[in-house]
């Protein structure tokens, strides 16, 4: 996985823990390290201080594993603000205040109304079981250990679609692109970016994504892979970084064949561009 230094360390504060209060104790700045992209739709790795027993973002709750290591990220609309809570054995607790740096979003002005959208009683009949089936794959928690690599590309080819990209139309603002959209040709290759298990693998099109895969990397962060053409995994299988998992294709709701990749840790849409990397030459 791919990650750059965060920004200059942010001093610690001790504080009282709710249920007693906390020792006078001198904190070293290192007891959190951080590194990764602080910045919305961005990823980052850390290391926890030592015999910490509950660490939360924004009192939200972050495993911890036994090596201290774990992760968090940022939705694309996050605020520019956050902050890192971790509870220790003795009782003391450690905050660190985290600046979210904010993106220049690519955005089209288009001079007509939205479209409305048509959300009839026979779509959503089919529409909301799919609902149901991605939020229950996204609660399935496994032992995948990807999260701790570096990601790879799961094809190589053009960017089409950037992740955040919007249109507004006459002042009111449509959704935003959830993933990167890769360029390819039906039954290219697809490859798993990194290890993980296979927790949705779409007996048949969905309505939207068509032939739909998605993945768990672990620690909350998965990988959905959309319109594919074939998929070659099946639920609970576990998958190592560079199998092949699956080809380009155009089912679903696309003008075309190619690969959409999104990304979501928790909540939170982020931004698989800043876990791979710039794209390789596609040969």
């Amino acid at each position: 996985m791919k990650f750059f230094l965060a920004a200059a360390a942010l001093a610690l504060t001790a504080v009282a823990a709710p249920s007693a209060p906390a020792p006078s104790v001198a904190v070293a700045a290192y007891d959190f390290r951080l590194s990764g992209e602080m910045t919305q739709g961005g990823v980052m790795l850390g290391t926890a201080p030592s015999a910490t027993v509950d660490l939360r973002l924004n009192g939200q709750p972050v495993p911890v594993e036994r090596d201290g290591r774990f992760l968090i990220a940022f939705d694309r609309d996050a605020g520019p603000q956050a902050r890192l809570t971790a509870r220790l054995a003795d009782g003391r607790v450690m905050e660190r205040p985290l600046t979210i740096a904010p993106r220049a979003w690519r955005l089209e002005r288009i001079n007509a109304p939205m479209r409305p959208t048509k959300s009839t009683e026979a779509f959503m009949a089919i529409r909301k079981p799919e609902l149901d089936r991605i939020a229950a794959a996204r609660a399935t928690v496994t032992d995948a250990q990807g999260w701790r690599q570096r990601f790879i590309w799961p094809r190589r080819g053009r960017i089409s679609g950037l992740f955040g990209a919007q249109r507004i139309y006459q002042g009111t603002p449509g959704a935003y692109h959830s993933g990167v959209d890769v360029a390819g040709a039906t039954g290219e290759p697809v490859v798993a970016p990194a290890d993980g298990v296979v927790i949705l693998a779409a007996d048949r099109p969905f309505t939207l994504e068509g032939n739909l895969l998605m993945i768990d990397h672990g620690h909350g962060l998965n990988s959905a892979f959309l319109h594919l053409s074939r998929i070659d995994v099946s639920p609970g299988q576990h998958v190592s970084q560079g199998q092949r998992i699956g080809a380009v294709g155009a089912t679903g709701r696309a003008t075309g064949p190619h690969l959409h990749w999104s990304m979501k840790w928790n909540d939170a849409r982020i931004d698989p561009l800043l876990l791979a990397g710039a794209m390789p030459s596609a040969e």
